[in-house]
């Protein structure tokens, strides 16, 4: 099992055990008209208050692997962002991963399944903090040892 084919498993895209090929090599990606880049309707990204404070966060729910170029230039900003893969075939959300996993490759960032088919892209800059429940901390309020 190559390791790209380990990371979709890990990552809950695929079954461990599907023998299936991966890569479909005969896709076509279609002719690009040219025009400029218009933002999609499906794209969110915070005020232009929070983009002059650095705290914004886009989030993507694409359609088809077509759509990977809005996750690709707002991860490009610095945006951390939010895909969520639902409304997308099996094999286009395969696809985008690859595209995201390459794209927090080439930028030094992160990513994280958030739930099934849902990934949070994260820039170097960025931390993720996870919250512990309060009882479990060792040093924690509810703590009465």
């Amino acid at each position: 099992m190559g390791s790209v084919r380990k990371a979709s498993a890990w990552l809950g895209l695929v079954d461990d055990n599907d023998d299936e090929r991966y890569y479909d090599d005969d896709y076509s990606e279609g002719t690009d008209s040219g025009d400029a880049w218009v933002t999609d309707p499906r794209v969110k990204v915070a005020a232009d208050t929070a983009e002059e404070k650095g705290r914004r966060i886009g989030t993507v729910t694409p359609d088809s692997f077509r759509d990977a170029r809005a996750i690709g230039e707002l991860f490009r900003e610095g945006v951390p962002v939010i895909m969520n893969l639902t409304a997308m075939e099996a094999a286009d959300a395969k696809r985008v991963v690859d595209f995201a996993a390459g794209l927090i490759f080439g930028l030094r960032g992160s990513i994280e399944r958030v739930s099934t088919r849902v990934f949070l892209l994260t820039p170097a800059h960025t931390e993720i903090v996870n919250g512990d429940p309060a009882g479990h901390r060792a040093d924690g309020f509810f703590n009465q040892s």
